[in-house]
């Protein structure tokens, strides 16, 4: 027996345990800047790690796009709000209690399911069909971008817009018009305005229904966004139906019921710490633990999908898609999260706004100029990457790895130190001993993963299918979903109430309490 390498099962093991490390890390980080641009770290960092441990000789060839859809998959789950929900869970009222972990696995597959589909659009689509995908993308990315200055313009004019709930209904709504302009100026739906139409479609949907028609909210006064999200995944759902896409639907059912499942399981593990005073600060505990359940669920469910998914073609995949994955990754994620530094410095140490006769971050309104020194920054470093990238192919970098594997390695490498620097530059204005352990140990944790992902990313290549294998019939696998959302609120209902009773299991400075008269309903 040849006993020089690992079998695959072991390697299987160690690719999951490094991207779950791997995306908790992500996770923590995306703690410190929030909403959708912040949840798209630890998507774009957990897609990574799975692709470069898959053992897959095509996704490497495809990390970055990976990494893309990845990083707008985890995004859409930034826009709910769900610590009052964490509230809930620690709540006197057993009732409120049942509730708060259902309300938790609930928001945990929505997260967990749309970022799973986002990184397996990647591996399940033809190069033809993935870079279809690409004009519908842009449009909707560049009718996000105008949305701000618009909105900016429009209310430094006095002009005001509904709230609807703290929804994003003004960014479906953009993403819905986008989408129809794309298809009446190309008199076509392709596969890529079929999926904004579905998704952004599906959103206002269910909003309307869920939130308006039935009056159900689940974290009052929160944000309802979780009910757009619910109309998200139906709309996805729907999606890979019609396209024929059951790999995107099994990679969402499977991440979302694992992630979903983890979520509740660090809520439990960060009850049983506060109950026993093992360990302070536990919502980062939290954060890191809820990661590392996020980033297992999206490895099972992805390299469940390698075994099972054909080689594709590159054929199709025209140049300016990759280059426009690489800045998305290298260029605009950082510098949306960078313009968040700023704001928080001014919290911490009353960082002036105006530095030098310059914003710190650039304004659209017309007290505010359009460059500020994070685009000063940002801006130079854009243009350098965009002249490497649309340097000539018979004129290659020698910095750059001949091999796929080489340099997927070096795009993951490259995010991360981006990431993790920015991640110390925001917190450098506040910094207390609780933080500074924080983030010696984000930084500890980004140089294990740079180490592990380079000494294990070399196993030999997977054997890949020649042809596509039938997935898991879905139809049990939501079945199963459901089941475990029961098992999961259940056990988590019942960790608590076996540790605290009826008591307030404390942490937050008011008594959660979702029914009866005595509920919170008005209290944030």
């Amino acid at each position: 027996m040849n006993t020089s390498r690992p079998t695959e099962w072991r390697w299987a093991i160690v690719g999951v345990l490094l991207t779950g490390f791997t995306m908790s890390l992500g996770w923590r980080i995306r703690g410190q800047f929030g909403h959708e641009i912040g949840a798209a770290i630890p998507g774009a960092l957990g897609a990574m790690a799975v692709v470069l441990l898959s053992g897959r000789e095509d996704w490497w060839r495809r990390i970055h796009y990976f990494a893309l859809f990845g990083a707008l998959g985890w995004a859409f789950g930034g826009s709910m709000s769900y610590m009052k929900v964490v509230g809930y869970t620690h709540s006197s009222d057993s009732a409120t209690v049942l509730y708060g972990f259902a309300g938790l696995y609930l928001i945990g597959f929505l997260w967990a399911a749309l970022g799973g589909a986002g990184t397996a659009l990647a591996a399940s689509l033809d190069g033809q069909r993935l870079a279809a995908l690409f004009p519908a993308l842009a449009a909707v990315l560049i009718a996000w971008f105008l949305q701000n200055p618009c909105v900016d313009w429009y209310r430094s004019a006095g002009g005001t817009l509904p709230d609807l709930y703290d929804s994003d209904w003004l960014e479906a709504t953009v993403a819905l018009v986008a989408a129809v302009a794309l298809s009446i100026v190309r008199r076509r739906i392709d596969l890529g305005t079929s999926l904004v139409l579905h998704l952004a479609g599906g959103w206002w949907i269910a909003f309307l229904l869920l939130v308006y028609a039935l009056g159900f909210r689940l974290n009052p006064p929160r944000g309802d966004n979780w009910a757009g999200c619910v109309g998200v995944f139906a709309g996805l759902m729907l999606f890979c139906w019609r396209h024929r896409l059951p790999q995107v639907a099994f990679a969402a059912l499977a991440t979302g019921t694992l992630g979903a499942s983890g979520f509740c399981v660090g809520q439990m593990l960060k009850l049983a710490g506060a109950y026993s005073d093992t360990f302070g600060g536990m919502h980062v505990v939290l954060e890191w633990l809820q990661g590392f359940f996020h980033g297992v669920a999206l490895a099972l469910g992805m390299l469940l999908l390698a075994g099972r998914e054909k080689i594709h073609s590159q054929l199709g995949l025209r140049r300016w898609t990759s280059t426009a994955a690489l800045l998305f990754l290298l260029a605009i994620i950082p510098y949306l999260n960078a313009c968040r530094i700023p704001v928080r410095w001014r919290r911490d140490a009353a960082f002036p706004e105006v530095v030098s006769g310059l914003y710190a971050v650039g304004g659209f309104i017309p007290s505010h100029y359009f460059v500020g020194w994070i685009e000063l920054l940002f801006l130079p470093l854009a243009a350098l990457l965009m002249g490497f990238l649309i340097r000539p192919s018979d004129r290659p970098l020698p910095v750059l790895p001949e091999t796929a594997l080489g340099r997927g390695q070096l795009l993951y490498l490259a995010f991360l130190c981006a990431m993790t620097f920015l991640s110390f530059a925001i917190e450098i204005s506040g910094v207390q001993p609780q933080w500074f352990i924080t983030q010696w140990v984000i930084t500890l944790q980004a140089v294990l993963c740079t180490g592990l992902i380079l000494a294990t990313s070399t196993a030999r290549p997977r054997r890949m299918p020649t042809q596509a294998v039938r997935v898991w019939p879905l139809g049990r696998i939501a079945v199963a979903a459901v089941l475990v959302g029961v098992l999961s609120a259940f056990s988590g209902w019942a960790l608590k109430r076996n540790l605290f009773g009826d008591t307030f299991a404390g942490y937050f400075n008011t008594d959660h309490i979702r029914f009866g008269s005595a509920n919170t309903n008005d209290h944030d």
